[in-house]
C-alpha cells in the first residue's frame, strides 16, 4: 500500500501476527545495513524506568506491575490488559501516541537508502500511513501459538486471546504489498530478503528521483 510519505526516504513497514518472527527477518534486513525502527522496541524505551509514562502505569495498575528491579513487567501487564478491556483502553491512549511519536522521530533520522518500521498492529494502528510499502511475515495460527507458548511460556488462551485481537491472516495479506514466509528454515529468508531488498534498493532509487523532478 503506498502511503503520502512527506518525505524523500523511502519507508518499508513489516508487520505479522505475534510469534510470526518478524523480529528474525528485520534482523536480517539490519544485517545489510538497513536502519529497522522496531515498536516492540520503542514501547520499552518510553516506559523505562524513571519516564513519566511507567509512573502513570504503576499508579494505575499498582507496584504488581513492576519487577524486582523496578522495570515493568511487560508479562504481567499483558495478562492483566486482555482480561480488563477497560484497562486496556487506558494503556492503549497513554502508550500509543508516545510510541508514534518516537518512532517517526526514529525514521527521520534514518540515514540507510531505505528504513523499515517493524510493528505488529502495523495496520492495526493505521500505521501503514507512513510508509510506502507493506511486508506481512505470514506463518499459520498453529505456528503463532506454537512459537509463542515456547517463547513466553504463556498459556494457551492468553496467546489465542492475543491472535484474535491483531488483524487477521487474511486481514494481513489482503493488505500486503510483499509477503515473506517463515515457516521455513532460516536459509530461505535470507534469501527472500535478498530478493526484496534490492527491490526496495530501486524502489527508493525511483521515490528520490520522483521527488527531485
Amino acid at each position: 500500500m503506498s502511503a503520502s510519505t512527506s518525505d524523500q526516504h523511502f519507508r518499508v513497514g513489516l508487520t505479522g501476527g505475534i510469534g510470526s518472527g518478524k523480529s528474525t527477518v528485520a534482523d536480517v534486513f539490519a544485517a545489510l545495513g538497513i536502519t529497522v525502527v522496531d515498536a516492540d522496541v520503542v514501547a520499552r524505551q518510553v516506559v523505562a524506568p524513571g519516564t513519566a509514562a511507567l509512573t502513570q502505569i504503576t499508579d494505575f495498575f499498582g507496584p504488581s506491575v513492576l519487577s524486582g528491579i523496578g522495570e515493568l513487567d511487560r508479562t504481567r501487564l499483558r495478562e492483566i490488559v486482555f482480561t480488563n478491556p477497560e484497562a486496556k483502553t487506558w494503556l492503549n491512549q497513554l502508550l500509543h501516541p508516545l510510541i508514534r511519536q518516537h518512532m517517526l522521530q526514529q525514521l527521520e533520522t534514518a540515514t540507510s537508502p531505505y528504513s523499515l518500521l517493524v510493528a505488529p498492529l502495523l495496520l492495526e494502528n493505521r500505521l501503514d500511513q507512513v510508509v510506502d510499502k507493506v511486508l506481512v511475515v505470514d506463518v499459520t495460527e498453529e505456528t503463532q501459538l506454537r512459537r509463542t507458548i515456547q517463547r513466553d511460556n504463556s498459556p494457551e488462551s492468553l496467546v489465542q486471546s492475543i491472535i484474535a485481537a491483531q488483524c487477521s491472516r487474511a486481514g494481513r495479506l489482503e493488505r500486503a504489498d510483499f509477503v515473506i514466509s517463515n515457516e521455513g528454515p532460516a536459509t530461505v529468508i535470507a534469501d527472500k530478503v535478498a530478493e526484496l531488498h534490492q527491490i526496495f534498493l530501486r524502489l527508493a532509487e525511483e521515490k528520490l528521483a520522483k521527488s527531485l523532478t
